[in-house]
């Protein structure tokens, strides 16, 4: 079973505790994205506050997304339904499930009180030494330095022809094998929407540390554990109407959210989360200000 229907099965299990928030909106990024990640994601919010964040700027989507967003219907749209679509759709209907399922993720751990720890390492805590093998899934720009310097052997796997080859400190390739003999691996988390994980982590099954980062991970991560993955990375929503703002105007967003980490050991795991919903009561899930 693909990680996509895992996951739904999953929400189907919440959603069979009771009601879910139906989806309030849709936000989107700019067109003219900033520097950093600022533009790189949306944002599905549904009734209650809870926020999704989904990756936008694979080919066309983010504008695909602006042209088709006062058509899509999803105010007020059954949230699993939408859900759904991350499982058997393409394009931007994918990206729109996806941040569907994340928002519903988010909704669960806040009704199970389930809060993932912070998180000021941006490399995935992996702890890079002198002479190791290192895999990158996706060129993170902003993180090469410090990898670098750290003196490892540093593979770059990239869907990007135009990068391939040898670069200051490290390599670019188009070939998931080369990731094979890598000790530890640091991956966007992009892979759960270019249907390439299954492929990619079996390449990566020898690595004894696999962290996959990024704002849109905000997904319940049992699959992705289940997959080899030692770490997820993603980015928890604080303050939803300031960050909100932020994306909408492209402002940068760092004071309304906070990086965490969540790993099998500080993991309860789905079943213990679904049980702590259960016991809390679905009347105690309010709406989010």
């Amino acid at each position: 079973m693909s990680f996509a229907l895992e996951y739904l099965a999953q929400l189907q299990a919440f959603a069979a505790l009771g009601p879910l928030p139906r989806i309030r909106a849709l936000h989107l990024p700019t067109i003219q994205t900033a520097p950093d990640n600022r533009g790189e994601f949306c944002a599905l919010e549904l009734e209650d506050g809870s926020l999704g964040l989904s990756y936008v700027l694979l080919d066309d989507t983010l504008e695909k997304l602006h042209e088709g967003l006062d058509s899509f219907g999803l105010c007020g749209a059954d949230a699993l339904q939408v859900a759904g679509r991350y499982a058997r759709d393409k394009g931007i209907w994918k990206t729109i499930g996806f941040a569907t399922a994340n928002a519903l993720s988010r909704c669960l751990f806040d009704r199970a009180g389930f809060r993932p720890e912070n998180s000021a390492d941006s490399i995935g805590q992996m702890n890079p030494q002198p002479g190791e093998h290192l895999g990158m899934i996706g060129l993170f720009r902003p993180l090469l330095g410090r990898i670098v310097a750290s003196g490892v052997r540093l593979t770059v796997l990239e869907l990007k022809a135009g990068l391939v080859g040898e670069h200051d400190g490290y390599r670019v390739t188009l070939d998931a094998g080369q990731l094979a003999d890598c000790a530890k691996v640091l991956s966007t988390s992009t892979l759960l929407l270019n249907d390439t994980l299954d492929l990619v982590a079996g390449y990566c099954r020898n690595a004894r540390w696999f962290a996959m980062i990024g704002p849109s991970a905000g997904c319940l991560p049992d699959a992705l554990f289940a997959r080899g993955v030692t770490l997820v990375g993603g980015s928890w929503i604080n303050d939803r109407r300031g960050f909100i703002a932020a994306l909408e105007s492209g402002a940068s967003h760092s004071e309304f959210t906070s990086k965490f980490a969540v790993t099998p050991d500080s993991y309860p795991g789905f079943a213990a989360l679904l049980a702590r919903a259960a016991a809390s009561g679905q009347s105690g899930a309010g709406t989010r200000q």
